[in-house]
């Protein structure tokens, strides 16, 4: 037999055994800690000395969830141990009052109407990044203007480091998320961003993603609205 024959009915061969064999199984998404398999439904840990978020199974998700619990590693400028990772809370809160001037926002130099904050511990201050077609972009935070920010907002004001941002919206209030929610913004902006405006579709995935997180936060009720 030729090789090219060889080579046809080897062909036919397979295309026979993958249709007797049904349609291929989706990949399983595994845990990035353990490798156990995960649902769609699953937790995330941040990676502190890389940054990134990594998708895990309950019992890794867990592990990470208390204070000083996880791997530890010893930084090279300091005595005392490091965390290296968090896992991601999953408190999210709505402020429609949030308070942020026009000067204020001038001051951050946010050049979008969405902006989210949070502090990283390894740097030792809060980050500002806003959405843009090339990802998530950083801008420079004026010390000064967040702290005034923070201060007439104090019912937003205790994010927890690495694992939760304050997420501002200039159209709708400020929230209180997980940081994969903000990440999850980026990769909308990313995908439906077209020229310069962005386009109809951007904004309707924009605009769905802030009332999906209205829906599922706890409102915020300030001190005068009690009294």
């Amino acid at each position: 037999m030729s090789l090219r024959r060889f080579a046809a009915g080897k062909e036919q061969y397979e295309q026979e055994r993958a249709a007797a064999q049904g349609p291929a199984e989706p990949p399983v998404e595994r845990c990035e800690m353990c490798a156990e398999p995960i649902g769609e439904e699953h937790g995330h840990v941040v990676n502190l000395e890389d940054r990134r978020i990594m998708c895990t199974c309950r019992p890794c998700t867990l592990l990470f969830t208390h204070a000083g619990a996880g791997s530890e590693r010893r930084a090279e400028d300091a005595s005392t141990p490091m965390r290296r990772f968090r896992t991601v809370p999953e408190r999210y809160r709505y402020d429609p009052g949030f308070v942020m001037s026009e000067s204020d926002w001038d001051d951050l130099a946010i050049p979008v109407r969405m902006a989210f904050f949070f502090r990283n511990s390894g740097m030792g201050r809060t980050v500002a990044f806003y959405p843009s077609p090339g990802g998530a972009t950083e801008s420079e935070l004026p010390l000064d203007a967040w702290v005034r920010v923070l201060a007439t907002n104090p019912a937003v004001a205790d994010v927890e480091p690495d694992v939760e941002a304050l997420l501002v919206d200039r159209d709708s209030g400020a929230y209180l998320v997980p940081i994969d929610a903000c990440y999850e913004l980026v990769g909308l902006v990313r995908m439906h961003w077209k020229g310069f405006s962005g386009g109809e579709e951007a904004w309707e995935q924009i605009n769905g993603f802030f009332e999906g997180l209205r829906q599922r936060s706890e409102p915020v009720v300030r001190e005068e609205a009690r009294g």
